[in-house]
């Protein structure tokens, strides 16, 4: 199985992408945090998406937020 990425909130992991399992499938792991040293990159990833969004020149950027709604 891949390594589920989740974030730790009011005493339950909530994991940050679907995780293909049966409802109420009881699983076990070992927790272990993020280094702080990743944090910073995917910062800089953050960073330059919203960098690349403000230098497209389009004013009204929520115009198109249904686009990309499922």
């Amino acid at each position: 199985m891949k390594t589920i990425h989740a974030i730790y909130e009011r005493g339950v992991f909530r994991p940050l992408e679907a995780v293909d399992l049966p409802e109420t499938t009881e699983v076990v792991f070992a927790p272990e945090p993020v280094s702080p040293a990743m944090v910073p990159a995917a910062r800089a990833r953050v960073l330059a998406a919203l960098a690349q969004r403000f230098d497209s020149g389009e004013s009204d950027v929520a115009a198109r937020h249904d686009e990309h709604q499922p």
